[in-house]
């Protein structure tokens, strides 16, 4: 037997596979690491997307609510003048630049005020309106038109209409009337009276002594006054201006001004302003500083009806009363309607 010459352990041994002396080392015992795995990039990306998408749907909710916002005030404010309470009816505003200023105010309103010429048996009054809508819708006091066999109605621009009665509410001297053959006419914004309060500045416009549009300004000098005026156009003070029977009479504090109110009279709480009134602005606009009628100018102060001192001494002393807007615009439907009492 041959002996192997090689130095024990000189070469390391394997175990054989294979054929026997002419088999080949084992593979390795290990496997090399396997790559470390990677996350996938699209739950980032999912992740990273989530925000946005929350975002978007955010948005779309909000313009949903805004557009339902839009709607709502929309149709609380579209010119519905059957509006009643706070409710404020869309119809002229004054610019921005103009807010807040008498001449900003008059410059906006003054195309909805008209003068109203009423004839009778009695003779012919003067007196003012407010236009509410476009097609010649307007408001004045019962006192103005009472009793009258015809009416005639002058706008701003001199332009004339005959008029029709719609409706007369006596209880409240309040009345509707409507143009005949009228469209496009400026129209009014009728505010909220119960968002006045003592001391805020106010305008009127109207026509006194037939001066067409006619403007002044005041404040608010008090509200909820108790006023008591006749009921009825034929008062028995003879023709003259802001009604029948010329200064028209009414009663407050207990006390008569501007003559007897008869045997008809109706009580309202009215706002009083100092602004001037004088006899032809009854039934005409006062308004905020944001272009708002607040009320319908129905009864005033005059020195020379009550003093008997002639008309030399007429005029306003700063005792003005206006019916609040508020009290017209509950009464529209029943002024539509050609109801009243």
């Amino acid at each position: 037997m041959t002996e192997s010459q090689r130095p024990s352990g000189e070469y390391p041994m394997y175990p054989s596979y294979g054929n026997g002396d002419a088999s080949y080392p084992p593979p390795p015992s290990y496997l090399p690491p396997a790559p470390e795995p990677i996350e996938p990039a699209a739950p980032r990306s999912r992740r990273a997307r989530r925000p946005v998408a929350l975002l978007a749907a955010v948005a779309i909710a909000a313009a949903l609510v805004g557009g339902g916002t839009a709607a709502l005030v929309g149709e609380l404010t579209r010119g519905d003048t059957g509006a009643v309470g706070g409710g404020v009816i869309s119809g002229t505003t004054v610019s921005q630049s103009s807010k807040g200023t008498v001449a900003g105010v008059a410059k906006a309103v003054s195309p909805a005020i008209v003068e109203i010429k009423a004839a009778s048996n009695a003779g012919e009054s003067t007196g003012s309106g407010v236009v509410i809508t476009s097609d010649g819708e307007v408001v004045t006091n019962n006192h103005v038109i009472s009793g009258a066999s015809s009416i005639q109605v002058t706008l701003s621009t001199g332009r004339t209409y005959p008029a029709k009665v719609v409706g007369t509410d006596a209880d409240k001297d309040l009345a509707l009337i409507k143009l005949q053959g009228a469209s496009g006419l400026k129209t009014a914004t009728l505010g909220d009276s119960s968002a006045i309060a003592v001391g805020d500045q106010v305008v009127a416009i109207g026509s006194p002594e037939g001066l067409t549009g006619t403007v002044t300004s005041g404040i608010v000098s008090a509200l909820d006054r108790d006023v008591t005026v006749a009921k009825d156009g034929d008062n028995g003070q003879g023709q003259g201006q802001g009604g029948f029977g010329g200064q028209w009479p009414f009663e407050f504090g207990g006390r008569q001004f501007n003559g007897d109110t008869g045997d008809s009279t109706t009580t309202y709480k009215a706002i009083q302003t100092d602004a001037s009134l004088n006899p032809g602005n009854s039934g005409g606009a006062l308004i905020n500083m944001n272009g708002e009628i607040i009320g319908i100018n129905s009864a005033m102060y005059s020195a020379s009806s009550s003093s008997g001192s002639g008309s030399g001494n007429a005029g306003s002393v700063g005792l003005g009363f206006a019916i609040p807007v508020n009290t017209l615009k509950a009464d529209l439907d029943t002024l539509r309607a050609g109801n009243g009492s």
